[in-house]
């Protein structure tokens, strides 16, 4: 049955999410904070939309009371600029071209995939890299060309989408949640 074989598949991949990963991404994403940079985070589909939630979660959930918040930014939620820069340049910029203006050295621009790669998420790590700003990936499937240009990533090793895009929200959780933690002790 579909389900026992969903569920059997998600509750292995939640098992095989390394610690040392997600500290690596709550450690990229508190150093960028202490340094008062800016996270940048990015993705298609559904990846679009955990990069959404991604900024929802990091950006208010992790708030604590008398300090200065995260500063945090999707840029899968501009649809004027996206549909400028599909329509006017190519879909394949719609990432690099918004990271060309605001992407400094120092900071943290994490890219959310299932296949890592799609050309606008391998052209953003690109720009990303040449701002010296630190590149995470979260992929599944091979990790593709995304997980080669990334200094670190969280790699779902599964080839079904709803897999890799459960644990890519679950990550998300997870490290909010930690960062919270964090900041509530300091």
């Amino acid at each position: 049955m579909l389900f026992d074989q969903y569920k059997s598949e998600l509750i292995q991949e939640i098992n095989n999410l390394e610690n040392e990963s997600l500290d690596k991404l709550v450690d990229a994403i508190m150093e960028t904070y202490r340094k008062n940079k800016t996270v940048y985070v990015f993705g298609n589909g559904g990846s679009a939309a955990t990069a959404s939630h991604f900024q929802c979660d990091m950006g208010k959930g992790t708030q604590v009371e008398g300090q200065k918040r995260l500063r945090v930014l999707s840029l899968t939620d501009n649809i004027a600029i996206m549909s400028a820069i599909s329509n006017d340049i190519s879909y394949d910029d719609i990432f690099a071209y918004q990271l060309e203006n605001l992407v400094e050295e120092g900071d943290l621009v994490v890219g959310i995939s299932a296949s890592g790669n799609s050309e606008n998420v391998i052209r953003a790590m690109k720009i990303a890299k040449q701002s010296n700003a630190r590149t995470f990936a979260i992929v599944g499937f091979d990790g593709g060309k995304m997980k080669e240009l990334a200094d670190q990533n969280i790699h779902i090793r599964s080839y079904n989408y709803g897999i890799v895009e459960d644990l890519h929200l679950i990550i998300n959780h997870l490290t909010s949640q930690r960062i919270k933690e964090i900041r509530s002790h300091e």
